[in-house]
């Protein structure tokens, strides 16, 4: 999730564990060690773009170092509150539930978490949240204003209990994801059921910035789909479907090298390939593509917010971040909101791949 996010409930969880010994203290301590796990992002451009990508939500994000950070920092934390009678052992509890509960929020979105790292590479993913959701992070906000600014005596005495609305709150929103997200995937396999279509695995993750709007991807082997679907929809209502060719072909000699390695593990094989040149373009389906529409050619393109560009004959670095362009978020956001009320002229057109550098606009096919 992003860092306001991560903060926040640092700064909650830290309210409720040690909230009524240290006070409005907590809420700094909590938001501090709320952030922390996301600090291996400065060791970030010490690393080439392989590293990067499997650096982040690394071992900082397991539970090994959850673990390592409560026991090593605990006896300094005690000693800097010993005046509020915080022994050692509330120390490390302090830390490890709000180290946990980052990771586990983490876990919540499509991004995908070392959870076990060093033990196993799995990067463990629910895809019930989207990685920015306000409707997650406003109660949080809202209970650390209050706690901050309204400082009554009789607010004060009711710490836990703004404490509890805010974290509640959010929980309950994280809990109507999941229940969403099962509604929605009974949707996905009643539309391919109709179809009788064979598939090895899917998976469902929630548009930008909200649950009530869901997006499908089903991995055919050499093609992947992607198909949007609303809770307001009838499940007679047939998911329309945009088919990405993968050409895995193209990345097959190359399977062994640490790029694509790499690429293989932070994707979990949600990728599809173009030749570019002397390089392979390479892009990342998991998450929402970034849509451009074109009203007046009846076009939306479909450009990848997660691609690389490999060069398997350069030397030095071979794998690199493809550019990107100016994102239309208003468009996409004013679209977004049309399409939940029903509107699905507004979001739908005829798709094409964008953003491969030297190659045309990619028609996609579609399956209505």
């Amino acid at each position: 999730m992003d860092s306001l996010t991560q903060a926040s409930l640092g700064a909650l969880v830290g309210e409720a564990v040690l909230g009524k010994r240290l006070g409005n203290r907590a809420l700094p301590w909590g938001a501090f060690f709320g952030t922390l796990p996301d600090l291996d992002i400065l060791v970030s451009p010490l690393l080439d773009m392989a590293g990067r990508i499997t650096h982040h939500r690394g071992a900082s994000h397991s539970l090994l170092m959850m673990v390592a950070a409560s026991l090593a920092l605990a006896p300094l934390l005690a000693k800097c509150w010993q005046e509020d009678n915080v022994s050692k052992v509330c120390a490390g509890w302090f830390i490890f539930w709000i180290w946990s509960t980052h990771v586990l929020i983490d876990c919540f979105t499509v991004y995908g978490t070392s959870v076990f790292w060093p033990f196993s590479n799995y990067r463990a993913a629910f895809n019930n949240l989207f990685i920015i959701d306000v409707f997650f992070t406003l109660p949080l906000l809202a209970s650390i204003l209050w706690l901050v600014f309204l400082r009554r005596p009789e607010v004060r005495s009711k710490r836990g209990r703004v404490c509890a609305v805010g974290l509640g709150l959010s929980c309950t929103y994280v809990c109507l994801s999941l229940l969403a997200k099962g509604a929605i995937s009974a949707d996905i396999n009643a539309d391919l059921v109709r179809r009788g279509l064979a598939y090895p695995r899917r998976m469902e993750a929630p548009a930008p910035f909200n649950i009530l709007l869901w997006r499908a991807v089903i991995d055919r082997g050499d093609e992947l789909w992607v198909g949007y679907r609303s809770l307001f929809e009838s499940r007679s209502t047939p998911v329309r479907w945009t088919i990405y060719q993968r050409k895995t072909d193209l990345l097959r000699p190359y399977g062994d090298t640490r790029e694509i390695r790499a690429i293989a593990l932070f994707t979990d094989g949600w990728w599809l390939a173009r030749p570019q040149g002397h390089s392979v373009w390479i892009g990342d389906l998991r998450f929402n593509e970034m849509r451009i529409w074109h009203p007046d050619q009846g076009m939306v393109d479909s450009r990848l917010l997660f691609s690389w560009t490999f060069l398997p004959d350069a030397k030095g670095e071979r794998l690199h971040r493809a550019r990107g362009e100016g994102r239309r978020v208003k468009e996409m956001v004013r679209r977004l909101i049309l399409r939940l009320s029903g509107n699905l002229e507004a979001w739908e057109a005829t798709p094409r791949l964008v953003g491969i550098d030297g190659h045309a606009p990619e028609l996609l096919p579609v399956k209505d």
